[in-house]
């Protein structure tokens, strides 16, 4: 019997099995996951937000790096024809479903979201008509007159992204990944092939790639509480008779010998074969240090490929005929130690400002257990807390850098993790730039964090972890199922968010300093690494760092010229600079102190004043609570708004709205731009009271507020974001001490916006410099510039509407902004809306103390003449439109290598409640119109509210037609879009119509777009059809959108303002039932209130042109070469 008890060393082997299990991690116990007998994988996942809709996903594995030389671009094409040429997709048109698709280097995505019923019924199901979709695209009839269309789709869109900032982002892959085949292999692929591929071409792409074990079912949402009974076997009957042999038969024969050489090399070298199958085929030159490569990953270099037989350029290294002209780049090695930095280059005409991005890749390290869950954690902390010294310091006096940014991130799209610093500063001052970041991710390597900033940095990811927890699953559909996607596709475990919470608060409350450290140091050691004197470890690998910088007459002559030497001599000075370890800034728990507070309350009581409203409705009283929403005014003027809304779990949001904005300019006889420049100044600084900018900023960040301030032609608007639980607390379970409330921590910051705000110097440099770099951008942008143009034209020189040029942004002082802002903030004239997951009667007793008790008259010093007076005296007009000007065709060129082409079609249209500039209104036009209208139409159409639902709906059919027409029958453009400007208080605006297309066809595009606008005043005209899908759409988009915080507190501004008389309470409770009521009669009237005529209509075109001296090289069509990998499938689950 003694032989059957295990010995003493399987008793320990079993223990520390247990103690493994332990310590894993717990997977959501709601997700369903399998596999059909023909291998392919599903997940599923049952969540509640929004309620009565769904997504369904479908993740083929096959992207641009699978792609041969001959084949660049037909993962996307096939993608394109796929599923526009499905007519099962067709049959979701009209049912307030959308669709979409994408291509990756790794993975072609199409994706579904859908009400779970079909429209007008109760029991008839909406998931067996998208899987009919999804699965429809692994049949794809690959028709010539569809591949026609999406051809001149592709090659449109190819265009339309070719921006400067496209362009930057493939030169800096193209660095990163330049022993991988990432350099060359970007999904966009090359014009002079997707000008050639015939059907045949793309039908073996399909049927080589789109099988059934190669593709991964995501469905996420209101699906039923048992996946299993009333989920899977649906799956079953959509996909269960797709087969890889059936595929096979229409791929052509002679793919053979290419195929298995490419799969061979697949599965021999990849981290797609020894990682992840979520991974692109690609290897990586990883930096790492000696104790990190203990991670059973393949060291990976330059020379892998010799020690495996394989023959085949798997990697891309040799030089292809199509290969981008970019020299292979060098490498420099700063240290004795083996680690090497490999630089690279990027000049252009069109860039107007410098940026250096600095990488190293790492693997990928699975998130599985309590050990690699701490880590993560205590990498976060690190993260964090480089990241607020960077921005903090980065706002200093005189900053060297416009934006600078650390992170690591898991990119299952790359298959590793990216190690970066961004960093974007002015030409003439990249060197500082530089020298203060990399300095700054020295100081975190070697010095690691404050025992201050580890305890702000770990109550907040604990913050946000319990309000993840307490969302549950009312998290969205779209943010739970990419969670989900990169989670899977990293190898990590898919948690819930209590099981996250549960998990983050257990590793945080035994998270030590010295493991944060730790993370720290290692999260660094590649900056570390490139010098002798910081890291004695043993360096290895390549750290990237890509410069991109204006191409400029002098050329090297320039003082400031950047070369790979220079670079990497900067980079250098700076990692042998001397530094010395960060020290902690006292912050303030509390900005306003009780007694203040108390001494505000006695000097000016505040009490609340029934709402008033313009739009009919009677007004609110001051003593009760209503819902939706509750609504009332301050004894000192101030209107506010208040509603709870617990789809967002501890969340809140607080906008303050003060009218005026740069029309405020032009009436108040202010400086021009001194509204805009100002209100960037104070999002510049900070300082409050006897509190720094710093500590202010440290009080945002302890207490997890975002505040954006914002000018726009018409307001000034100040957003909060925050949570409505107690944060900035200490400790851990039982010993936590709590912080006050994001609430509350908000009400303190509004009060002293409006009562203390200091103005600083450096802070309007900081905005001046934002308004300048925005000027000298929008110079060297075809869109942006052409788009200033046609409304230079549209408003005869308005500079309300204009971007302010540098000369005017110079001439603005620090008392110019200052006169400016303070003007608008004065309490009679501010409303704040405010909605989250708090108590309403606890939230309406912090405003009513901490802003009822503000002074009537405070900023009165500011105050101009008059200017208190009836607001609907001041509430302004765009101006008429100058028919006579002789400018209303604009025909514009801009310098680039690339030729690209945008058009636009513009004219007269009403503002967003229906107001013309003459202050005529859309429902007396269409009166007007419709003499024999029936009393229930005139009762309908004199609601507040019928011109907003109308314009809402027309700009939907609009869009539509504009797809139909202009993509899909005459294949001019890829995206046509139809937009308002959307002016609330103004009188008056216009309709825009944006589309991009070559320069040969630009024209074509662009009387395309007029002649779509005509016919559906004449020939084809608004069908029910038409109306029925737009009103699901701007049904389903307001139903969805009311979930959120953010969009109930945009609804309720405006409500009290006398300035936007038709805008009040009706305009939330009517929304449906007003946009129900709309018939195609209203639409189509309403469509004669924009200036559709011909002698309205004002257009432009923006070309580019190449620069002096440039000629471009035609590309020479390369055989196809036969087809790649018959070897798929496999695990998709590692």
């Amino acid at each position: 019997l003694n032989l059957l008890e295990p010995s003493s060393d399987e008793k320990e082997q079993q223990q520390q099995q247990k103690k493994k299990k332990d310590l894993q991690l717990p997977i959501h116990p709601e997700v369903t996951a399998g596999v059909l007998e023909n291998g392919l994988s599903y997940v599923i996942l049952p969540n509640k937000s929004p309620p009565g809709r769904f997504e369904a996903h479908l993740q083929v594995f096959s992207g641009s790096a699978d792609e041969l030389e001959a084949q660049q671009g037909i993962a996307h094409l096939t993608e394109h024809v796929a599923y526009m040429g499905s007519r099962k997709r067709e049959r979701l048109f009209g049912t307030g479903s959308q669709t979409n698709a994408y291509t990756d280097f790794h993975h072609t995505v199409f994706y579904a979201a859908c009400p779970t019923l079909l429209p007008n019924s109760s029991r008839d199901k909406m998931l067996p008509l998208a899987l009919d979709a999804l699965a429809d695209v692994m049949e794809a009839r690959v028709e010539p007159s569809r591949l026609e269309k999406e051809r001149a789709a592709v090659l449109s869109e190819m265009t339309m992204v070719n921006t400067i900032e496209y362009r930057v982002e493939c030169q800096i892959l193209s660095a990163l990944h330049r022993e991988n085949r990432l350099s060359k292999r970007f999904p966009i692929g090359k014009e002079i092939l997707i000008q050639n591929w015939k059907p045949a071409d793309v039908k073996t792409w399909h049927r080589t790639h789109y099988r059934p074990d190669n593709v991964l079912l995501y469905i996420v949402g209101d699906v039923g509480d048992n996946p299993k009974e009333d989920v899977v076997p649906v799956i079953q009957q959509k996909f269960g008779h797709l087969s890889a042999d059936k595929q096979a038969v229409d791929i052509s024969s002679n793919v053979l010998s290419e195929a298995s050489q490419m799969a061979d090399a697949l599965n021999a070298v990849t981290v797609k074969a020894q990682q992840s199958w979520h991974y692109p085929p690609v290897i990586h030159d990883w930096c790492t240090t000696t104790r990190n490569e203990n991670n059973n990953i393949p060291p990976f270099s330059t020379t892998s490929n010799s020690n495996n037989n394989i023959n085949y350029d798997i990697h891309l290294r040799n030089p292809m005929p199509l290969d981008e002209k970019v020299d292979f780049l060098p490498m420099k090695q700063l240290t004795t130690k083996g680690i090497q930095i490999r630089p690279h280059i990027f000049r252009h005409e069109l860039l107007q400002a410098f940026s250096m991005h600095l990488f190293a890749k790492r693997p990928v390290q699975p998130i599985v257990d309590l050990p690699s869950f701490r880590h993560s954690l205590a990498r976060r902390v690190a993260l964090a807390a480089l990241q607020i010294r960077l921005n903090v310091g980065g706002r200093s006096d005189d900053p060297p850098f416009s934006f600078v940014e650390f992170n690591q991130l898991d990119s299952a799209r790359e298959g590793c993790a990216v190690c970066s610093l961004d960093l974007t500063a002015s030409s003439d001052r990249w060197k500082d730039a530089v020298q203060i970041a990399v300095s700054e991710i020295r100081k975190l390597g070697l010095f690691g964090v404050t025992s201050g900033e580890m305890e702000r940095y770990t109550s907040a990811l604990l913050t946000d972890s319990a309000q993840l927890a307490a969302q549950g699953d009312r998290i969205s559909h779209s943010d739970q199922l990419a969670y989900l996607m990169e989670t899977v596709a990293n190898g990590h475990t898919f948690m819930s968010p209590e099981q996250s919470y549960t998990v983050t608060e257990q590793a945080l409350s035994t998270l030590t300093l010295d493991e944060v450290n730790e993370a720290a140091r290692e999260l660094c050691s590649h900056v570390l690494g490139l010098t002798a004197s910081d890291d004695e470890e043993q360096q290895n690998g390549v750290v990237v760092v890509v410069a991109c910088t204006p191409k400029t007459p002098l050329g090297d002559q320039d003082p400031n010229y950047c070369n790979e030497e220079n670079l990497i001599s900067c980079i250098r000075d700076a990692c042998e600079k001397e530094i010395s370890p960060v020290e902690d800034v006292h912050v303030p728990h509390t900005l306003i102190p009780a007694e203040e507070l108390q001494d505000a309350c006695q000097n000016y009581p505040a009490t609340w004043e029934a709402g008033r409203f313009t739009d009919g409705t009677p007004n609110t009283p001051a003593d009760k609570f209503t819902r939706p929403f509750t609504l009332r005014r301050l004894n000192n003027g101030m209107r506010v708004g208040i509603a709870q809304n617990g789809a967002e779990s501890h969340r809140g949001f607080l906008r303050l709205v003060a009218p005026g904005g740069r029309n405020a300019e032009q009436r108040l006889g202010l400086k021009p731009g001194s509204m805009s420049v100002g209100a960037r100044a104070m999002q510049e600084g900070g300082a409050f009271g006897p509190w720094s900018r710093e500590q202010v900023e440290l009080f945002c960040v302890d207490h997890l507020l975002m505040v954006e301030i914002n000018c726009s032609e018409e307001s000034i608007i100040i957003d909060f974001v925050f949570p409505t639980t107690n944060v900035g607390n200490t400790g851990f379970g039982e010993n936590m001490e709590l912080g006050i409330t994001g609430t509350e921590a908000t009400m303190q910051i509004v009060r002293e916006i409006i009562v203390g705000f200091k103005w600083e110097e450096d802070a309007l440099g900081r905005s001046k410099q934002s308004f300048r770099s925005a000027h000298d951008g929008l110079q060297k942008n075809l869109e942006g510039l052409t788009t200033e143009r046609i409304m230079e034209s549209l408003t005869n020189d308005d500079n309300r509407f204009l971007s302010i040029d540098t000369e005017t942004v110079n001439s603005i002082t620090l008392d110019d902004a200052k006169k400016a802002v303070m003007s608008q903030l004065l309490p009679p004239e501010l409303e704040v809306s405010i909605v989250g997951d708090f108590d309403v009667v606890e939230t309406m007793e912090m405003i009513r103390r901490y802003l009822g008790t503000i002074p009537a008259d405070i900023n009165s010093e500011y105050c101009f003449p008059d200017q208190q007076k009836d607001p609907k005296v001041f509430i302004g007009s765009v101006p008429p439109l100058p028919l006579s000007s002789g400018k209303r065709h604009i025909e514009l060129e801009l310098t680039d290598s690339d030729p690209r082409a945008v058009a636009y079609v513009a004219g007269r249209a009403p503002n967003m409640w229906g107001y013309l500039e003459d202050g005529t209104t859309v429902p007396q036009k269409i009166m007007e119109a419709d003499k024999g209208a029936s009393e229930y139409d005139k009762k309908r159409r004199s609601h507040p509210l019928f011109a907003n639902a109308a314009l809402s709906l027309l700009s939907e059919i609009v869009n539509r037609r504009l797809f139909s027409n202009v993509r899909e029958r005459k294949q001019l453009t890829y995206d046509a879009n139809f937009s308002l400007t959307g002016f609330e208080r103004l009188m008056g605006g216009w309709f825009l119509v944006t589309v991009t297309a070559s320069k040969e066809k630009a024209q074509a595009a662009l009387d395309a777009c007029k002649e779509t606008l005509e016919t559906l005043r004449r020939s084809q005209p608004i069908s029910e059809d038409n109306l029925e899908s737009a009103k699901r759409v701007v049904l389903n988009r307001h139903e969805g959108e009311l979930r959120t915080a953010r969009y109930w507190a945009e609804m309720m501004s405006g409500l009290q303002q006398e300035s936007i008389p038709l805008k009040g309470p009706l305009s939330i409770t009517d929304f449906h039932a007003i946009v129900e009521s709309i018939t195609t009669k209203d639409l189509q009237l309403c469509l004669e209130c924009l200036g559709l005529d011909e002698k309205q209509l004002f257009t432009a075109i923006g070309k580019t042109v190449q620069p002096a001296g440039v000629f471009p090289e035609e590309e020479k069509l390369v055989k196809a070469s036969p087809m790649a990998g018959m070897s798929r499938g496999g695990p998709l689950f590692n």
